[in-house]
């Protein structure tokens, strides 16, 4: 009996500890995203994000949710992205400098915005029930209920997704046909190959 309760408790520490590796793993990868000036390093960093949070999906026993995690999201997801970034070219963003321009601004407001959105939607679905135990269904977290409710409650927004990844191919493409510089001109040649200088009252051959 006592055997059982050690395994038990060092099954717990052994999940407490990846939850909290994940964890700071996620926190950490999703800073260098948006840390680094080159984008590829920044697509490497959002791919140890994805799989962090596909560790800690599977601890909250969602492996339907953790696998889509990998193979769309790290997986075609990040292609996509590595393959327009390779089509437009490398680039670094330049150093910050001076004060916050109007784009810094707008977007400082839209993630406020989004987060207040997200935080009031969570906070009016939930109600009082985030205090209780859910009831949760057998079928619940099942492929065949997932695609139950991406093709009826759900059908907009998986639509409006796939158009928007289109859309964000079909512009890394058009930005890196505007931004690949012509090549220079080659040299005009040489018509004439003898060093010797004209001299006058004669002619060269």
């Amino acid at each position: 009996m006592s055997g059982l309760v050690l395994a038990s408790t060092a099954g717990n520490i052994v999940v407490w500890l990846v939850w909290i590796a994940a964890g700071f793993a996620c926190l950490a990868s999703g800073i260098a995203v948006i840390s680094f000036s080159n984008p590829f390093y920044s697509a490497l960093a959002l791919i140890g994000n994805l799989v962090s949070l596909a560790v800690l999906y599977l601890l909250l026993s969602a492996e339907f949710v953790a696998a889509a995690q990998v193979l769309v999201y790290a997986g075609a997801v990040v292609v996509m992205f590595l393959f327009v970034i390779a089509y437009v070219g490398p680039r670094r963003e330049e150093a910050w400098s001076g004060g916050p321009g109007v784009k810094t601004l707008g977007a400082v407001l839209a993630a406020g915005a989004l987060l207040i959105e997200v935080i009031l939607a969570i906070a009016l679905a939930a109600g009082g029930s985030l205090g209780h135990d859910a009831a949760v269904g057998a079928n619940f977290g099942n492929p065949a209920y997932i695609g139950e409710l991406f093709l009826t409650d759900h059908l907009l927004a998986f639509e409006i997704t796939s158009i928007v990844l289109l859309i964000a191919a079909v512009g890394g493409v058009i930005l890196g046909s505007h931004t690949k510089k012509a090549e220079p001109a080659a040299p005009a040649a040489e018509h004439e190959s003898d060093p010797q200088p004209e001299v006058a009252g004669w002619a060269r051959p």
